[in-house]
């Protein structure tokens, strides 16, 4: 008998030897608004005899040379980082720059604590392949030194038999080039009303704004904003909320000579600064044909969460920006790879523990949240949600849950919906596609496997998951059978089907 899913040989683990050189500044490593000792560094890194400078910074670069791709660089724009406080008048040398760059660089183990939860999509290149393979882009959620979470990429190849091979990621990584973006009015306007902003000086500032505008446009309508604070007394509030909506979106770049698999996309706005988690990648074939890459994620500052957008066209490019309304409000938002009926779609967590599907005009602005799946059996009573974006396969929807059972182990199931209607379920499979087994139920977090998303080449799913939040491994389904045991069993009663978020 065909096996409905087949564990692969094929492991990935925490590597903590894959470092970003980031800044530091003593004195800042715990808590962030504690006082620097900068000026003292600096003092004694200045005081230093020329031959001790020297000798200094050839061990830096013998140490730590081949651990980056170009560590002169930056150790360079670290000092440029600092440079405001050296003594005016003061003459510092090529060798002392560098130096003092290092003093204030640290390295940061993006995996160095965990390596989990994965999303697999087409690669942008399919060619040199041999017939039938399909070259992929895996996404991973790495974490650090702090629970600091970032998103990192591989690359591989899925063979016409299911053999899977992923590529050596290399010994660099880089954290990109972050610059601002331009922004939507209507959208930043909604985000305004959302946060609670005042009304009479959210309405001032977005009429005073074009329609679609950058840093420069809202500095100006801000400070004329501010102005008027004697007669609008939410306007300094509104400000407060204008500058951090408006952090929340911004591209990074990372140079062509990287590869995929030496790309992170780090926490770059303070809506992140504890961790950019989760990353559902799906390729998405637009109205007008176009292919872009789309991925929701949470952003995580400490405190509160926020679904967050990525856009690419060849993971080398990317643009954030912030999702809002009733459906955007929680972990675990999952799109559609395409319009249906003119909407755009995506699954929804809206009320922290049941499956939606929502809809959305413009796809920034998200609302009319219906349920398709809750809690209903032993394995997922605590919480059910999606596993990734809807796969598209001429029966439905074909979509992978998680649910949270006793001892909050967590399993993966499946659910196919209508191609045309999908808040109408079609099937859903009645006990789980994948469970912890044996060696997947100890680490991180035990007891648990779940997915940011599957990839369907030809009659074979490639489900990516992480085990325990402590390694990412890979199972291959059949599809075909996988579908006929959900029309099969067909639909169940959801108590709160079909309702309103």
């Amino acid at each position: 008998m065909t096996p409905l899913v087949t564990r692969t040989d094929v492991r990935l683990t925490a590597d903590p030897s894959r470092v970003l050189a980031r800044p530091f500044v003593p004195g800042h490593e715990l808590v962030s608004d504690r006082e620097s000792r900068a000026g003292g560094v600096l003092t004694r890194i200045l005081a230093m005899p020329d031959d001790a400078v020297h000798s200094s910074l050839a061990r830096v670069c013998a140490r730590y040379g081949d651990r980056h791709r170009d560590l002169p660089a930056i150790l360079r724009d670290n000092y440029e980082r600092i440079a405001h406080r050296i003594p005016a008048g003061t003459v510092v040398g090529d060798e002392r720059r560098s130096l003092l760059g290092a003093w204030f660089t640290h390295e940061f183990s993006v995996e160095g604590a965990a390596l989990f939860n994965p999303s697999a999509v087409p690669h942008p290149d399919q060619s040199r392949l041999p017939p039938g393979s399909c070259r992929f882009v895996l996404s991973l959620r790495a974490v650090g030194e702090g629970h600091l979470s970032s998103v990192e990429f591989r690359t591989g190849v899925l063979g016409p038999s299911g053999e899977l091979h992923v590529d050596d990621p290399g010994p660099h990584v880089e954290a990109g080039r972050h610059r601002s973006t331009t922004r939507d009015r209507a959208l930043f306007g909604a985000a305004l009303a959302a946060a609670g902003a005042d009304a009479e000086s959210a309405s001032y500032l977005i009429g005073a704004l074009p329609k679609e505008f950058g840093d420069d446009e809202l500095d100006r309508a801000l400070a004329a904003l501010s102005r008027q604070q004697v007669t609008r007394h939410g306007a300094a509030r509104t400000e407060e909320l204008a500058r951090g909506i408006a952090l929340r979106s911004y591209e990074l770049e990372f140079p062509e000579a990287t590869g995929i698999a030496e790309r992170v996309i780090w926490p770059s706005s303070p809506s992140e600064s504890r961790g950019v988690e989760d990353a559902r990648f799906v390729r998405c074939v637009d109205d007008d044909g176009g292919v872009t890459y789309r991925a929701t994620y949470t952003a995580f500052d400490g405190e509160h969460i926020a679904p967050q957008l990525i856009e690419t066209p060849d993971f080398r490019r990317f643009r954030m920006s912030h999702l809002a309304g009733p459906a955007a409000r929680n972990k675990g938002m999952a799109l559609f790879p395409r319009t249906v009926n003119g909407h755009h779609l995506a699954l929804s967590r809206w009320d922290r523990e049941s499956c939606a599907v929502a809809t959305s005009r413009n796809g920034w602005w998200w609302d009319d949240a219906r349920t398709v799946l809750v809690p209903s059996r032993p394995w997922e009573l605590v919480q059910t949600g999606n596993c990734g974006s809807p796969l598209e396969t001429a029966a439905g929807w074909l979509v992978l849950t998680h649910g949270v059972g006793p001892m909050r182990e967590y399993a993966m199931g499946a659910l196919l919906l209508d191609l045309d209607d999908p808040s109408r379920v079609v099937g859903t499979l009645p006990e789980p596609l994948l469970s912890p087994e044996t060696g997947e139920r100890e680490g991180y977090v035990p007891n648990v496997v779940y997915s940011c998303g599957g990839m369907l080449h030809d009659d074979r799913l490639l489900l990516p998951y992480g085990a325990a939040d402590a390694s990412v491994r890979f199972a291959v389904v059949d599809v075909p059978l996988l579908l006929q045991r959900l029309t099969d069993a067909g639909s169940r009663p959801a108590t709160r089907a079909n309702s309103s978020a």
